[in-house]
């Protein structure tokens, strides 16, 4: 792993932003493609990150990383991270107790017969048949790899999760000292997979359903106004579909997506009054979009690799991942700080 700064200027401070990280099951190894770019490069500084469900756990290691290392420190924990999540798949991997499923291996990394039966059987039985005494291996990864009682202490960014009330259907943000592992696994609580997570007598479920990720933490509580937006779910997928696996893909991409689509909807309408000076710029913030996501690549993906934590699957993707951030750095770092590299009125509107 090569370290950091190696782009940046000795006289060029590294410029501030926000990030905003979409959840996605183990697509998320994408978005650790993402920071690992960014962070290898050195001339971002984040202020703050507001993320979902996989987003959550990335921005939780990430936060922690630059905590305890700083940007290489980053680097390593998110890499730790993806590797404990791969051995942690392996060790509940049902190919080591059901041998006569190993050809399925032969479709693919993200074709895999196996997965569509994950996927299938997901749909028919509630974690609380399967899952009575609500294993999450998820946990025991996390509490692994982050110290949450010394993020909480000494966290070095604006750290800002996103969950979904069960019975209120309101979003949660957990933040400060409310960000615990509990709190992750909240945001990242996929119904059809896993029991709510209680915290402090209330019940949660993925963040997603009602932010995908929130942007108004960010808005409120970053003096930045540049907001880089990692996407996971696509946002235009061409072509009907038909089978029932992939219409409930669909489904669930766009309402993964609706939250973020109202928000940017609302910060258009912002922009607007501002730019035709309708209200001082001095009296709302006039934020700055960018955006970084792989929709072709992601869209060639099976719908039940989402739940393929085998480890060249995961590497496959975070390479995606860094391809598509060096890109997006090639073309746009130039804007930071001075206007949003994508048209949000065409993008979301």
């Amino acid at each position: 792993m090569t370290t950091t700064h190696a782009r940046r200027r000795d006289n060029e401070a590294p410029r501030q932003v926000a990030l905003a990280l979409q959840g996605g099951g183990m697509h998320g190894a994408f978005t650790w493609g993402v920071l690992d770019r960014l962070l290898e490069d050195g001339r971002l500084a984040v202020e703050g990150v507001s993320a979902t469900s996989a987003g959550a756990m990335n921005a939780a290691v990430l936060a922690y990383g630059l905590l305890k290392g700083g940007e290489d420190g980053a680097r390593q924990a998110l890499h730790d991270f993806w590797r404990a999540v791969a051995q942690s798949a392996e060790r509940y991997n049902p190919l080591r107790w059901m041998p006569w499923l190993k050809g399925t291996h032969s479709f693919g990394l993200d074709h895999s017969p196996l997965y569509a039966f994950a996927d299938m059987a997901l749909r028919i039985f509630s974690p609380y048949q399967f899952n009575p005494n609500n294993l999450n291996p998820l946990r025991e990864v996390l509490e692994s790899q982050v110290d949450f009682a010394a993020l909480r202490k000494h966290c070095p960014i604006r750290l800002y999760l996103c969950a979904t009330n069960v019975e209120t259907g309101k979003i949660r943000i957990f933040t400060g000292e409310d960000v615990t592992a509990e709190a992750v696994l909240a945001s990242a609580c996929v119904p059809t997979l896993f029991q709510a997570v209680m915290i402090d007598g209330e019940h949660y479920w993925d963040g997603g359903y009602m932010g995908n990720p929130a942007i108004y933490p960010l808005i409120y509580n970053c003096t930045t106004r540049d907001v880089v937006i990692v996407h996971i779910n696509p946002l235009v997928r061409r072509g009907v579909p038909i089978t029932a696996a992939e219409i409930l893909n669909r489904i669930s991409e766009i309402s993964f997506n609706s939250s973020l689509m109202r928000e940017m909807r609302a910060i258009a309408f912002v922009t607007d009054l501002i730019q035709q000076g309708k209200i001082h710029r001095g009296e709302m913030k006039e934020m700055l979009i960018h955006s970084i996501r792989a929709d072709d690549a992601m869209c060639a993906l099976s719908v039940s690799s989402k739940y393929n934590a085998d480890w060249r699957f995961l590497s496959e993707l975070r390479d995606n991942g860094r391809r598509e951030a060096d890109a997006w750095l090639a073309h746009h770092y130039r804007n930071i700080g001075l206007r949003s590299t994508i048209d949000i009125r065409k993008e979301f509107l």
